[in-house]
């Protein structure tokens, strides 16, 4: 029986990381606070809309109908500028969770994107990085390998972070280990260029470092503005615009097809 309630935990806990819950948020018609024609309000509203749906990170529905959070914004032409004014609140609650602020030269300069993050701040979007992630190179000479946890708390353990060097033949690696933070921005969804090619990302990371165990130059590891996707069942992940450094290699192609190596592709191991 104690065997039985242990494998129920710990389905229950794996599944936990990944069925995270996709919070409803009511968007209600934008209001007029005076110099700013319907149709240009209109638009506004539509482009705020059609960003929050981009994110896949976000159920958007018109009024409060349904809705954990309800977004109220009023448009209005202040001298030169046009403003947008929001208050989000906890619809079960009625709390005010944040007020916030956008100012633009005209309509079509406003900063869609920074009011979208703005107006969703306290929103408890989900964290899909949250879990254990493994990464793994095949060296000539054996794995070299990460694996990392990203907590609730904004915290990584490093559970294990090699560092690999290859030179005149000969090679060197350590196992390391460590601890670190993060930051994770779900609702950076959106196309990237990267090698003159677009690509749409899911999700944007910072993540530092302290490891102990390197090699030198990987004692500290600091990373800002990788850019993520996520595989169809968010199990595995790519960076597709950088590498966590783990060492290098001197010794051309036939060892490793670059001179810097690094970790980018992640799976989720538990």
């Amino acid at each position: 029986m104690k065997r039985i309630l242990l494998f129920l935990f710990l389905i229950y806990s794996f599944n936990a990381v990944y069925a995270q819950k996709t919070p409803v948020v009511g968007i209600m018609e934008f209001e007029s606070g005076g110099g700013v024609s319907s149709a240009d309000i209109g638009n506004i509203s539509g482009q705020v809309i059609s960003e929050l749906n981009s994110w896949g990170t976000l159920s958007i529905v018109r009024g409060s109908e349904g809705a954990a959070y309800v977004v109220r914004v009023i448009v209005s032409r202040q001298g030169n500028l046009v403003v947008l004014e929001a208050k989000t609140t906890d619809a079960g609650t009625q709390k005010l969770l944040n007020e916030s602020r956008e100012t633009a030269a005209s309509v079509k300069e406003i900063n869609i994107i920074s009011f979208c993050g703005k107006i969703t701040e306290k929103v408890p979007l989900p964290n899909y990085l949250l879990g254990i992630w493994q990464a793994t190179l095949n060296m000539p000479d054996g794995p070299v390998v990460c694996i990392m946890e990203f907590k609730s708390d904004r915290t990584v353990r490093v559970e294990r972070y090699d560092t690999w060097e290859h030179k005149q033949n000969n090679a060197l690696r350590y196992e390391g280990y460590g601890n670190g933070a993060y930051s994770y921005a779900g609702y950076m969804n959106r196309q990237i260029t990267i090698n003159n090619q677009q690509v749409r990302i899911d999700a944007t990371i910072s993540v530092h470092l302290s490891l102990e165990e390197t090699l030198p130059e990987q004692t500290s590891v600091n990373r800002a503005g990788l850019s993520i996707v996520f595989n169809g069942d968010r199990s595995a992940f790519d960076i597709v615009n950088g590498i966590f450094p783990c060492g290098n290699n001197y010794d051309g192609l036939s060892v490793y097809p670059s001179a810097v190596l690094g970790f980018s592709h992640f799976t989720k191991s538990r």
